[in-house]
């Protein structure tokens, strides 16, 4: 008993020390960077701009930790208020860096800057009398924004004319739909694309599903591809507008016990029977996550597209002293089946820096509520996957270099008619217009393949393998190297849906474009098989059974049984 005493007293000492060692730790470098700060300020040859120095360091910081832990100084506080509630005041519109000036990029459906006729493509020269031909995107954004219902003059240059415009646009308060489009795509099935969970986005889920019902829909596909998550209050209601009252949906866990919390719903479910197929791709992240993986685990919905971000990771804003905020990684939420399907170790990075995924022979299998097997440690797997094509680079670097939003910029100023979003198909004249566009331009690509080829070279060289291969190594340059004619034709479809894309949302806003890419959607259509065929619904929610002998074995048996 006296042993057994000694020894929790020595863990306690232990315990202690270990914790005063910590504290002195973090204000032994709390002083040391007070006074490195001190002595730039006082000694170095250039002044240095304090606040710029320090946010920097403090960014650097938390970028050794994980992508999501932000700082955020007072003055940038509205981007996490955006971030979180989907509100801002302004005028309603996406601008860019484009050509050497701040462009509007994209106006929104029915919000000042559209109401007020500007379009993709404007350059923004003046704010108020304040000349904005040199300023930063960030400034120009923060010149737009303001309070609600005060106006701004904006002069802009249009191009393909020669005279400028000055408008006058009101400010609003800006609350981004989270529903980007709704509607029924077939005599029973409902769809809506759920764009992001910010604040009471819930809701607005309820009263989408609700109209579609009320206009038929006796079954539904939520499409949450490109949907990067947000408040997890909002997926966990979500969630509950499928699923009976008293569900765990999530739970967290964290370093300060206090912190874990078991998140179930909280209401009657609106439809705990319409069949459902929840669509997810590589930036379903965070809370879509939570949905499509509750929806999995219970055994409500199928799951179809391609496997999920996989960010497991909770961020609980803490405030800061002069009005900063931290959002900060306090937890790692778990899904009714007790899986983490975070994919990411930030823990334990590589010797160059980078996160690698959980390999797949290292997650654990868990169940569904009908035993289904799932497995953790690497986002939400879908219960049919199908295949992406991967693009080549071409495509990225041409939408970049705003080459793209450039050509049908050009494009618009024809004023020509298009079909309807789902009929809108890119002419083969309108094509080779755009191959001519691009070779006008001083256009470079594959920088990394280029960059990669220099590298294996210099390894070859080093190493002495390049006299016995080299030829194996002047084929593959050849191959590599970027050929612009062939690589327009090689890649010609996935161009010609960009530009198709672009041209659309011109037209037709956001709701246009997935109006447009889903006329050739094989995950949409997979969807709308699988609900158009009860029995393989029911089939996809049950556990595979086990010891199902080969189809050949089972062939041969009847032959033998029936001969």
């Amino acid at each position: 008993m006296l042993a057994a005493f000694a020894v929790m007293q020595l863990v306690a000492q232990t315990s202690a020390e270990n914790k005063n060692q910590r504290y002195y730790d973090i204000n032994k470098n709390i002083d040391i960077f007070n006074s490195v700060l001190r002595e730039l300020d006082l000694f170095y040859v250039d002044s240095i701009e304090v606040n710029n120095l320090v946010q920097g360091t403090i960014n650097n910081m938390l970028t050794r930790l994980d992508p999501y832990t932000e700082y955020y100084a007072e003055e940038n506080m509205g981007d996490l208020q955006f971030i979180t509630t989907g509100e801002y005041a302004g005028i309603g519109a996406i601008i860019s860096y484009n050509n050497g000036r701040v462009i509007i990029n994209e106006p929104y459906e029915g919000l000042p800057a559209d109401k007020a006729g500007l379009k993709a493509g404007d350059a923004i020269l003046d704010i108020d009398g304040e000349d904005m031909r040199k300023a930063s995107v960030k400034q120009v954004s923060d010149k737009l924004k303001g309070t609600p219902g005060t106006k701004l003059k904006l002069t802009i240059q249009r191009p393909g004319e020669k005279k400028q415009q000055t408008l006058t646009i009101e400010r609003e308060k800006i609350e981004m739909d989270p529903i980007t489009y709704a509607g029924m795509v077939s005599k029973e099935t409902g769809y809506f694309h759920y764009g992001s969970f910010t604040a009471n986005s819930a809701e607005r889920v309820k009263e989408t599903v609700s109209e579609l019902k009320q206009k038929g829909a006796t079954s539904l596909i939520i499409d949450l591809r490109g949907n990067g998550g947000g408040i997890l209050d909002e997926a966990v209601n979500v969630v509950n507008l499928f699923v009976p009252k008293g569900e765990e949906i999530v739970y967290t866990k964290g370093k300060v016990k206090q912190w874990d919390r078991s998140y179930h719903t909280q209401n009657q479910p609106l439809d705990e029977i319409i069949p459902i197929v929840v669509l997810i791709d590589t930036g379903s992240a965070s809370a879509s996550e939570i949905v499509a993986g509750g929806l999995q685990d219970l055994d409500r919905a199928v799951i179809v597209g391609n496997r999920s971000f996989g960010k497991g990771l909770v961020q609980t804003p803490r405030d800061l002293p002069y009005g900063g905020n931290i959002k900060i990684t306090t937890s790692k939420y778990y899904i009714p089946s007790g899986r983490c399907i975070q994919a990411l170790d930030y823990s334990h990075r590589n010797p160059d820096g980078s996160v690698a995924r959980v390999p797949d022979s290292l997650t654990s299998v868990f169940k569904t509520r009908n035993g289904r097997e799932v497995r953790d440690g690497g986002g939400i797997t879908p219960d049919i996957t199908v295949p992406q094509k991967n693009g080549g680079t071409i495509t990225y670097y041409l939408m970049a270099e705003n080459i793209i939003f450039d050509f049908v910029t050009e494009w618009m100023q024809s004023d020509r008619k298009i079909d309807s979003p789902e009929k809108f198909h890119l002419s083969d004249a309108d094509y080779d217009a755009f191959r001519e566009f691009v070779k006008t331009k001083d256009f470079k690509y594959d920088q990394l393949s280029e960059r990669s080829l220099e590298q294996l070279k210099n390894m070859m060289e080093f190493e002495g393998y390049m006299d016995v291969a080299s030829a194996e190594f002047k084929a593959l340059e050849e191959k590599l190297h970027p050929d612009l004619d062939r690589d327009l034709e090689l890649f010609n479809e996935d161009i010609r849906k960009m530009i198709e894309s672009e041209i659309v949302q011109r037209r037709y806003y956001k709701k246009g474009v997935l109006i447009h890419q889903l006329s050739d959607d094989k995950v949409f259509d997979k969807a709308l098989e699988v609900l158009s065929n009860p029995d393989l619904y029911r089939i996809l929610l049950q556990p595979k059974p086990a010891n199902i002998p080969p189809a050949k074995e089972i062939k041969e048996k009847l032959k033998n049984q029936y001969s």
